[in-house]
């Protein structure tokens, strides 16, 4: 008996995979997934706030609701948006599709060659598939600068000193696609990196010189690179959050729980409009702390308390810094477990063993998290009170030092190294998805419109890399991403 071929049903019928020609498959697929992952996390934000508003709004069945009308409209303005050929979902058929088009014509194949070749030949195949990569990934980046956008662009005024008056103009700035590049580039440095020490290794390995500590730097690197940007991050999150994204600084926010006015007196310490020692102006901001949690107003007085007490930096839970650390832990853990455990849930099977699962997943993610907002906290505590006075001084000079950043910096370095909590597997993945965004605060988030072309440059350089590489060695480029782009370039 014949068998059926995997691209047609057992009635003869073809699939819808089965009728795309090859060669644009990946195209498709790649505008598939592009668009779904623009438009679902919206949809499900929309769909969470209207049933929100549907509790809290509850009346006869058969009475519509006014807002009933304004989310179809909402659900239809997204779903719609993202078929906007300026959008991501065809900026990813752009970059995949152009790839595998452009080289496929460039060498008039949709796979790889069946008879053998020469390494000559293998080195144009692959200069070929870079090429083809740049070429697609400068077109396609240039398609999502071209949208404009209000936030990269404002009204100046012009001929302000003429006697006909002012005009305006508008000046547009590039940086929109700046947390794209720097993905990108970071999973080409990535790539790079890792193939250099991988060739390091095998070298030392066959010629028995591999040491301890080099293997010690091989399991410690993902560990220190997610330590070392979540330093910069919560840097700029106390200190510049707008070099961050909205969402990203509002998440921390809230899972730090903390008294804005303690941060912004921590950020008066250092810009020095809260100076102990001096009852300057604004510098009695933490009285109304005080006021609130029933402490002495003279904690909250730079010029009576210096150093401000740490039990205020403990907002409530007590003069030790060891009990704050342990009740911030377990709370939280709570507070992480009501987010992991039902997404768990959802990823597992539906059995006694998955259950299992996810319940231990979900315990060791909601750990990490929590030993993460944990050891930023002590931190601080170690620099004010337990640690920092002993090396640094215990005078008024010592102590201003110490609450202009130094407590701060402390927390950020230690707050990172609860990776280790985590799973080895994933510790790459959140390596990589931070880096990139402690990359992004030490650069502006616009820029003028005639440097462009770097960023450009650097993300067609940095995304031909990537491409290239998971075509020549998958494994190469780690974690999720690997695997979706092996998926998705695939004929």
């Amino acid at each position: 008996m014949t068998s059926t071929p995997l691209t047609q049903k057992s009635r003869g019928r073809p699939t819808l995979d089965g009728s795309i020609p090859p060669i644009l498959k990946p195209l498709i697929r790649a505008y598939v997934l592009g668009y779904a992952s623009a438009v679902a996390p919206r949809v499900l934000t929309l769909v969470l706030q209207y049933a929100s508003k549907r509790r809290g709004n509850r009346g006869p069945a058969n009475v519509t609701r006014p807002h009933d009308s304004s989310f179809f409209t909402s659900l239809q303005h997204i779903l719609c948006g993202g078929l906007d050929l300026q959008r991501f979902p065809t900026f990813c058929a752009a970059l995949v599709g152009g790839t595998t088009l452009l080289e496929a014509r460039s060498w008039e194949l949709s796979t790889p060659p069946k008879r053998s070749v020469d390494g000559a030949d293998q080195e144009k195949y692959r200069l070929s598939r870079w090429i083809s990569s740049f070429i697609a990934a400068w077109l396609s980046l240039r398609l999502l600068q071209s949208k404009k956008t209000d936030g990269f662009s404002e009204m100046i005024d012009i001929d302000a000193d003429s006697p006909s008056g002012s005009r305006k103009k508008t000046v547009r700035y590039a940086g929109r696609t700046l947390d794209l590049t720097l993905f990108a580039s970071t999973r080409a440095l990535d790539v790079i990196v890792g193939e250099l020490w991988a060739r390091r290794r095998q070298r030392r390995l066959a010629s028995g010189q591999w040491t301890r500590i080099e293997s010690f730097i091989s399991k410690l690197t993902d560990s220190s690179i997610f330590a070392t940007s979540c330093a910069f991050v919560m840097w700029a999150w106390f200190y510049a959050p707008s070099a961050l994204p909205r969402a990203y600084t509002k998440w921390i926010s809230s899972a730090a729980s903390v008294d804005s006015r303690l941060i912004e007196a921590l950020r008066r310490c250092r810009n020095g409009k809260l100076r102990y020692g001096e009852d300057t102006p604004g510098g009695r901001l933490l009285q109304s702390m005080c006021s609130d949690y029933k402490w002495p107003l003279d904690w909250g007085n730079p010029a009576v308390a210096i150093p401000f007490p740490c039990e205020i930096v403990h907002m409530g839970s007590g003069p030790s810094c060891e009990y704050h650390a342990l009740s911030r832990f377990l709370r939280s853990f709570k507070w992480s477990t009501v987010t992991y455990l039902p997404l768990n849930i959802l990823a597992r099977k539906k059995d006694l063993k998955g259950l299992r699962a996810a319940i231990l997943s979900a315990a060791r993610s909601s750990s990490f998290l929590a030993a993460f907002i944990t050891l930023f906290y002590y931190g601080v505590c170690l620099a004010r009170t337990r640690i920092g006075p002993h090396i640094i001084g215990k005078n008024t000079k010592a102590r201003q030092t110490i609450d202009a950043g130094i407590c701060v910096a402390v927390g950020c370095f230690m707050c990172g190294w609860s990776i280790l909590l985590e799973n080895p597997s994933r510790r790459k993945d959140m390596a990589l998805f931070v880096a990139p965004r402690a990359m992004a605060t030490l650069l502006p988030r616009r820029y003028s419109l005639d440097k462009q072309w770097r960023e450009t440059f650097v993300f067609a350089f940095s995304t031909a890399v990537v491409f290239t590489c998971v075509r020549e060695n998958k494994q190469r480029v780690r974690g999720v991403l690997g695997n979706v782009l092996g998926s998705v370039l695939k004929a």
